[in-house]
């Protein structure tokens, strides 16, 4: 795994990007007895997963959550000794509304919350629609024209009458998309809630995909499955074009050439889009990439001496409405409350406002908005980080690429994932089921790896 190690001329396979989605696809290449190289141009594997620690606690600055339905995620955390513990979800959760009111609740939301209800009605009617969705080929969904032609800002514009119903659906959209309802096609949507199984899946925390929390942080599967793969993972090889010729690919990286039989890129759009192809990509595969701008968040960290807001028999977890900068919150503190931890997100409209000010004043905004949800000790953590996710090189935001709408229906067909010549497409873009999330990533390289072994099995 030394990043100054010689690349080899050749090898059967080449995997480029060593998030989850390309560590997937070499380790099960490797079960089928398959050599693979995986480049990454960074110096870490993970990709849009990424734990530090900071004195004695680990910070998950990228996808962290783990649920029980997403059962390859579990799988690969089993398999690499990588534990996991509940999300703190005991007490009374915090609603601040926009017009300054403070509400606990548990559950969804405030029983007797304004829109409340016809938030919850939506929600159904939603999971009702995306029940529809033809989950292995997107596109052939019957209504996949007339809903990718929509918004989903127009869609609740025209179906929900509550003014605050909107209001609570729009964060829904800002905390699962990390983008506004006008730049999300109700397509991707439905798509999105039928490959979670439902609205309530994404939503919350018990039972959800906000269920449990990796012991030593989400990236620790993804170096354990680095240390496994040994010298097969090269880190600081950077790829900056691939040229297919008759029966091999070259794969031009900034540290020499490597000649390839089959070719799995396992990259965010942004990054893929970096990439110079010879011959040019499909028409379809290169509007589909260019056409799946990345969310747009920051995750923001502040740590104390204890989680203090338990006492007050408070959950940690908040959502906050109006101008406020973050729009959720939750306990992130270790398993042992050794330090208190909370994190906070900002989204979309949020982010583009908040991130063009000084570091100071955006301390500042965050920690206000923590004190004004917990009190004055919120305001004064013992360290405090951000990670705003489109200014990462790697990645170019978070959480996931959100295709523009009306690109499932004219490039879905061709562009979503159908391999282009000896190029198999891999990354959680690409999958039917937790698309978006780590869970999909690794099914996205699984599926990545099953294409090269069939295709190898078919040349001999």
């Amino acid at each position: 795994m030394d990043s100054h190690d010689a690349l080899p001329a050749h090898a059967p396979v080449v995997i480029v990007g060593a998030g989850y989605a390309g560590l997937s696809a070499a380790v099960h290449l490797r079960d089928r007895g398959i050599d693979a190289l995986l480049l990454e141009g960074s110096d870490r594997v993970g990709g849009r997963v990424l734990s530090e620690r900071r004195g004695s606690t680990v910070l998950d600055h990228g996808g962290q959550w783990v649920g029980p339905t997403q059962r390859r995620l579990l799988a690969f955390a089993k398999r690499f000794g990588c534990t996991t513990f509940p999300t703190w979800n005991t007490g009374h959760h915090l609603e601040l509304w926009h017009d300054g009111t403070r509400r606990p609740y548990t559950g969804a939301g405030p029983d007797q919350g304004p829109g409340m209800s016809e938030y919850l009605a939506a929600a159904d009617r939603l999971d009702a629609l995306a029940a529809r969705i033809r989950l292995y080929d997107p596109p052939s969904t019957p209504e996949a024209a007339a809903w990718d032609s929509e918004t989903a800002h127009s869609f609740f514009e025209r179906t929900i009458p509550s003014a605050d119903a909107r209001r609570r659906m729009a964060l829904a959209v800002q905390g699962v998309w990390s983008c506004e309802p006008r730049d999300l096609s109700l397509f991707h949507l439905l798509f999105y809630l039928a490959a979670a199984g439902g609205f309530e899946q994404l939503m919350e925390t018990e039972g959800c995909a906000q269920e449990r929390r990796f012991t030593a942080g989400a990236q620790a599967p993804a170096r354990a499955a680095a240390a496994h793969l040994g010298p097969a993972l090269r880190l600081g090889r950077r790829v900056l074009g691939v040229e297919q010729r008759a029966g091999e690919a070259l794969v031009h990286t900034d540290a020499g050439t490597v000649r390839t039989r089959r070719l799995v890129m396992a990259t965010p759009p942004e990054a893929t889009a970096a990439l110079s192809f010879t011959p040019a990509l499909p028409l379809a595969r290169r509007r589909w990439i260019h056409r799946s701008p990345m969310g747009e968040v920051a995750k923001i960290h502040a740590v104390y001496p204890t989680p203090f807001w338990r006492e007050s028999g408070l959950s940690g977890q908040a959502t906050l409405y109006g101008d406020h900068p973050v729009g959720v919150v939750f306990d992130n503190s270790p398993e042992d409350a050794a330090t208190g931890v909370l994190v906070a997100f900002v989204y979309g409209d949020r982010l583009r406002r908040w991130h063009t000010a000084q570091h100071a004043a955006r301390r500042s905004d965050v920690l206000a908005a923590l004190a004004e949800l917990f009190g004055h000790r919120a305001a004064e953590p013992l360290d405090y980080t951000e990670k705003i996710w489109p200014a990462d090189a790697w990645a170019g935001g978070g959480y996931a690429a959100v295709p523009t709408p009306g690109t499932w229906y004219a490039h879905g067909a061709d562009g979503w994932r159908t391999p282009t010549g000896l190029i198999h497409w891999a990354g959680t873009e690409t999958a039917e089921v937790w698309h978006g999330y780590i869970d999909g990533a690794l099914a996205s390289g699984e599926r990545a790896a099953l294409e090269v072994a069939d295709s190898l099995g078919e040349l001999g």
